[in-house]
């Protein structure tokens, strides 16, 4: 396949969806090559089953227009950033050759997503390897973005909020395919776990002069070719 422009990289189904999904969808709008590699399956979950969480992946996958979506089939509960899972990793980010990551906050209540940012930290170094048995040829994506999809009530500093007010709508139809995790078994009463999605995106428009928003960080610094689209 053609080399991926953007990997988003998640713990569970969903996550990709609730942190980054309006960036992919403006992605997506300016013709990047973007995908999703789901680290695991997602279930055991209450509401849901490995089939379930299928059938909504593939609808949210659709909404979203991605150029490609994978699964590492890593151990949903217990996932960890062993030697195993970090070849597995590096493996995929050879053959995919995406030019950015994306990955989830390090900092959070659950140990998937923890685990997760951490081990997306390792297989970049170790896709760049030579004199390995790895497959394919050394790659190194140039920055790795973290996006916010936490069950800790943090208070962020993000190195940028990226403007996703066109795409927003659209954002929320994608995570609303997970029925099982985000409706099915939930209180009827306001506010919902959509309401407090939307609260938050606005929150993060608010904070940088537009409708809608999602927070990025990046631990290297960021290069501006022009400051003409800044909000």
């Amino acid at each position: 396949m053609t080399p991926l422009d953007y990997l988003v990289i998640a713990p569970h189904p969903d996550d990709a969806e609730l942190g980054a999904g309006g960036a992919i969808l403006a992605l997506k709008s300016q013709g990047v090559c973007v995908g999703i590699l789901d680290l695991t399956n997602g279930e055991p979950t209450p509401h849901g089953s490995v089939e379930i969480r299928q059938r909504e992946t593939a609808a949210a996958t659709a909404i979203l227009g991605l150029d490609w979506r994978g699964n590492l089939g890593l151990p949903n509960r217990a996932l960890v950033a062993d030697m195993e899972a970090r070849r597995l990793l590096a493996g995929m980010l050879r053959g995919l050759r995406p030019r950015y990551l994306l990955a989830p906050y390090w900092e959070d209540a659950h140990p998937d997503h923890v685990a997760a940012s951490a081990l997306v930290d390792a297989a970049r170094f170790w896709a760049k390897l030579t004199k390995t048995d790895l497959p394919g040829a050394p790659h190194y994506p140039q920055r790795i973005f973290y996006y916010y999809s936490v069950h800790l009530r943090l208070h962020v500093r993000p190195s940028f909020a990226l403007d996703i007010s066109p795409f927003h709508e659209k954002k929320m139809q994608a995570v609303a395919c997970y029925r099982s995790q985000f409706i099915e078994g939930r209180p009827n009463t306001p506010p919902s776990l959509l309401d407090d999605l939307r609260d938050r995106a606005r929150y993060w428009g608010w904070s940088i002069g537009t409708t809608y928003g999602e927070p990025f960080l990046c631990r290297e610094e960021i290069g501006l070719r022009s400051l003409r689209d800044l909000t």
